[in-house]
């Protein structure tokens, strides 16, 4: 195992398979950034979403994909960077491949996924016999999206990471990371159950006494028909709109959504309309 890939896995735990496989999807993430920093690729895009709150500012559950966002609408192809990750991976001894996601409608929004052999990264990396309940097929991936239509208003910082080697990114800054969860909490649509993890991230940024870019929540409202381009929005607005979104919100399978990815569920126990609907007017 390459010497930069233990250094890695000294900040983890490692007892389950899940916590072997969180961990391996982490370095992934943490490679395909650094891959993409030594690419051209952040003087077009920048970094947002939960992986980048978790790495850049502290989140403590773990994210799942890779999600970025164009500076402005351009022509953009995102398998032009597929070489530099696939090398990349390939100098820390790993099998990841990125791959476009073939989409069956127009979308603004372009995928692709890293995949590797779970089974084969895990033996690179364990000690113990988790692998031998590891099918030889099971593949991990890590989703890879761009909007390549950016609502306006979001604002930007550099950060900067040491490892695998050290590495700068654009990303959204904290105000504009937190308005693109509020957007979410507010306006992403759901089946059987409420994407806990939106309202587990909510309770994070009110925590760490975060407050949302207006002008790009704003905007982010209007593309979602749920805001009229010609009023101003404000605070008391967006509570407002949280306190409704509250009352729809099954917690219960909410809770569910989000357990997989947090080491302390008790974090959960106060989780109800009334919870969120007082921490939204304290907080917000």
């Amino acid at each position: 195992m390459h010497s930069v890939i233990t250094q890695m896995l000294e900040k983890y735990s490692l007892n389950e398979k899940k916590e072997y496989i969180n961990a391996l999807k982490e370095i992934v993430q943490e490679i395909a950034l650094s891959a993409l920093a030594r690419s051209d690729f952040f003087e077009h895009a920048a970094f947002y979403g939960g992986t980048a709150l978790r790495i850049f500012y502290g989140l403590d559950r773990f994210s799942e994909d890779l999600d970025f966002s164009l500076i402005k609408k351009e022509e953009f192809d995102l398998s032009k960077y597929f070489k530099i990750l696939d090398d990349t991976f390939k100098l820390y001894g790993f099998s990841f491949k990125a791959e476009k996601k073939v989409k069956t409608s127009e979308s603004l929004i372009q995928s692709a996924f890293l995949k590797g052999n779970t089974l084969e990264h895990i033996l690179l990396i364990e000690n113990n016999n988790i692998s031998t309940n590891i099918h030889k097929d099971e593949v991990i991936k890590i989703k890879f999206e761009i909007d390549t239509n950016p609502p306006a208003g979001a604002t930007y910082e550099y950060k900067y990471g040491l490892l695998p080697s050290p590495y700068r990114v654009r990303l959204y800054d904290k105000e504009s990371l937190f308005s693109g969860k509020l957007h979410a909490v507010l306006c992403r649509s759901w089946n059987q159950r409420f994407k806990g993890r939106d309202l587990y991230d909510y309770v994070f940024y009110l925590s760490s006494k975060s407050k949302p870019n207006l002008p790009h929540l704003k905007e982010r409202l209007v593309e979602s028909n749920k805001w009229n381009s010609s009023i101003e929005l404000t605070i008391e607005d967006v509570k407002n709109m949280l306190y409704r979104r509250f009352k729809e919100i099954d917690f219960n399978n909410a809770k569910k959504d989000v357990i997989p990815f947090i080491s302390d569920i008790t974090k959960l126990d106060l989780w109800d309309v009334d919870f969120f609907t007082t921490i939204t007017k304290s907080n917000l």
